[in-house]
């Protein structure tokens, strides 16, 4: 019988272990009395033999095998942000239209204010533009009934994989994924090196491709003279990014791997490019790259800042013996969150340790200031984290929410919930610990004082929790309802909307039909508005399905696909919809996949009064599309993917269409077909 899966914030720390707790070793401490002041005095690795020795160490206490034989540090994955929204999009200067000039259009979803985050959309209030393929796309949508492609960005030439945009008053910037050109060969232990065919080998390569970042800034105050005015290029997969003010901040993970060769060779450093300095590779130096305290990964993490708009300073790059996976950022502070399992001797060998004890998530937290970035303080708490918003910086105080353990364990082994409150420095000052035993955490909003989270298993309990007193963090009330919310977004300070899955429970019987436990079934998409103004008796007030089981929608993974504005009633996202006919179910019990019926997106009116209301839907799938669909349908271009307003106008985006509608109605105001 097919059980729910677990979210990928638990798969992800699966798949990334952290295997080992090894310090920069004692001959670096020395160098630690020298090391730049701001910060914070950390030791750096200071020669290629003292990182052979570090990464020697992590080798030999992670030499083990699992998964028939794959080993684990073979598995690892770095695990690049599931949410990377829009933040606030710049008022352009050059503006002449009424929305645009009133700022009266549509800001992506952010989880902090005033702290920019990538996506593949945005809209200055004239503007719109967007990551289509190998392009960037730059359409003037105002008015609407003269839509027009104003530009394009061909990134057809360039090794540039583009991800997604950020766009400010006179600059945007494109984010993509790169490669270096190098030979690729994977080191096997005590066996000759395989090679792929017609490369020569190299001295060494780090496992399992060479990559990087690269980040595109264009000058597009004349859209007929759009020109790049800066590249600058950060060794290693992405993490994630922010943008406050001018200041754009970059953090990737790049791996080392476990085989260095016996001497050594510069490809082993990680590098960075700024064309404001030139075109040729900034190696980072030993005595440039510091190390954290008992780091869990012998992988490089590097964190970059620079200003878009000013060329006359330099990228500032901090690269440290370690590893990332999520990222939150305040306007003030970076932090950076990996998990990792301890380890524990057995009959004189080290083996993998894990129980509960062992699952522990690390932060590193960084001083952000006009694109410097210092490093401050490093502390850990028990438990893995779901996502960015796990965490939450409020005052003086970093909130972090973990899972505990196995859901399908029982006794110690099972999972539980907790809450932890942490000081300025990263020591913890509060916790709630044990929160829904058997359950795992599946979204997480903080508002202020308050926490609200959602643990699943067989129904979905909403927790209120009163972060108040910082040191006694306590639970207010509890709602169980069947169903689960990927993801929690703020209505006001007494209401928050849920949107996840519906489910259902079946009983779970053995061969001779004796009862063994119930499970969970996920059926289509649900939302919800929890009212929690009795905060002891939070109440499900409305709530509104779409669709049947294998119904889904960018917001359950992404929080950026949600348009939301109280003030206009207006709550949209993109869905793909799934129908059972009947509604009936399969013979076994399990309730039966729908067949493909829509893509596109469905626009609501939302309030207090009357809840979600549909007021339609667009798509921009042909009758072509839909005769072709069958039983399921797969991403195509002329998918909605985001949806945004201008004034009175709603836009929705695929890579082979702009489609304008009025938000009062939903009339149709014009089509751009992006050729």
């Amino acid at each position: 019988m097919k059980k729910l899966l677990t979210p990928r914030g638990w798969l992800a720390g699966i798949l990334a272990l952290t295997l080992f707790s090894a310090g920069c070793i004692s001959s670096v401490g020395a160098a630690a009395t020298a090391a730049d002041s701001t910060q914070q005095d950390l030791a750096v690795v200071g020669s290629y033999a003292n990182l052979k020795k570090l990464v020697e160490k992590a080798r030999t206490e992670n030499d083990f095998t699992v998964n028939g034989g794959i080993r684990r540090d073979r598995l690892f994955t770095t695990v690049a942000p599931t949410q990377a929204p829009i933040a606030e999009a710049a008022k352009s200067a050059a503006a002449d239209g009424a929305a645009a000039a009133s700022g009266d259009y549509s800001k992506t979803n952010v989880q902090v204010d005033g702290v920019d985050e990538a996506d593949i959309v945005k809209t200055d209030g004239r503007y719109i533009y967007q990551v289509n393929k190998q392009r960037v796309i730059i359409a003037e949508a105002y008015p609407p009934e003269e839509m027009k492609l104003a530009a394009t960005i061909d990134l057809e030439d360039q090794p540039l994989s583009p991800r997604e945009i950020y766009v400010d008053k006179d600059y945007l910037v494109v984010l993509g994924d790169s490669r270096d050109d190098i030979p690729v060969f994977v080191p096997e232990k005590g066996a000759e090196s395989k090679m792929l065919p017609g490369r020569k080998r190299p001295p060494y390569y780090p496992y399992p491709h060479y990559g990087s970042v690269k980040a595109l800034v264009y000058d597009i105050r004349d859209k007929g003279n759009i020109h790049k005015t800066r590249e600058v290029e950060l060794e290693g997969n992405y993490v994630s990014s922010r943008k406050i003010d001018a200041s754009l901040y970059l953090v990737t993970d790049r791996q080392l791997g476990y085989y260095l060769p016996e001497t050594e060779d510069p490809t082993i450093l990680p590098w960075y490019k700024d064309s404001v300095s030139g075109t040729e590779k900034n190696l980072m130096s030993y005595d440039k790259i510091r190390c954290f305290p008992d780091f869990v990964q012998p992988n490089y993490l590097l964190v970059a800042g620079f200003n878009v708009t000013d060329t006359s300073k330099k990228v500032n790059v901090a690269t440290y013996l370690g590893s990332g996976q999520e990222v939150y950022a305040s306007p003030q502070n970076l932090y950076v969150a990996v998990t990792h399992y301890q380890r524990q001797a057995q009959s004189g060998i080290t083996v993998p340790f894990w129980g509960q004890a062992a699952e522990k998530t690390r932060l590193y937290k960084f001083r952000l200031n006009e694109a410097s970035i210092r490093y401050q303080e490093q502390g850990e708490i028990p438990g893995r984290i779901l996502n960015q918003f796990s965490m939450d910086e409020s005052g003086e105080y970093f909130r972090v929410a973990t899972t505990v353990g196995n859901p399908w364990e029982q006794g110690e082994g099972t999972s539980k919930n907790n809450l932890y409150v942490l000081d300025s420095h990263l020591k913890q000052v509060g916790k709630l610990e044990g929160i829904a035993p058997g359950e795992q955490i599946y979204s997480v909003r903080f508002m202020g004082e308050r926490a609200y989270l959602v643990t699943f298993r067989t129904v979905d309990p909403l927790f209120v929790i009163d972060l108040k007193v910082p040191q006694t963090p306590k639970i207010l009330g509890a709602l169980k309802i069947p169903g689960y919310s990927n993801y929690l977004h703020p209505y006001d300070e007494n209401h928050i909307i849920g949107f996840g899955k519906d489910t259902v429970e079946q009983v779970q019987k053995d061969s001779q039909g004796n009862e063994t436990g119930v499970s969970a079934f996920y059926l289509g998409m649900k939302m919800a508005i929890f009212d929690v103004t009795d905060v002891n008796h939070p109440v499900e007030q409305f709530t509104a399905n779409i669709g049947d089981r294998g119904t889904d929608s960018d917001l359950l993974h992404n929080h950026k696909a949600l348009l939301f504005d109280k003030q206009k009633n207006l709550l949209a996202f993109p869905v793909r919809v799934m129908v059972v006919d009947g509604n009936h179910q399969e013979q076994s019990g399990i309730p039966e996949y729908g067949t493909f019926a829509f893509q596109g997106a469905y626009v609501y009116r939302v309030d207090l009064a009357k809840g979600f209301e549909l007021k339609g839907k667009i798509t921009h799938l042909t009758q072509a599309d839909y005769d072709k669909a069958g039983m399921y349908w797969y991403n195509s271009d002329n998918d909605i993917q985001r949806i945004l307003y201008v004034g009175d106008t709603l836009y929705t985006l695929s890579n082979n269409k702009i489609k304008a509608n009025a938000i009062v109605d939903l009339k149709d105001q014009g089509t751009l077909t992006l050729q």
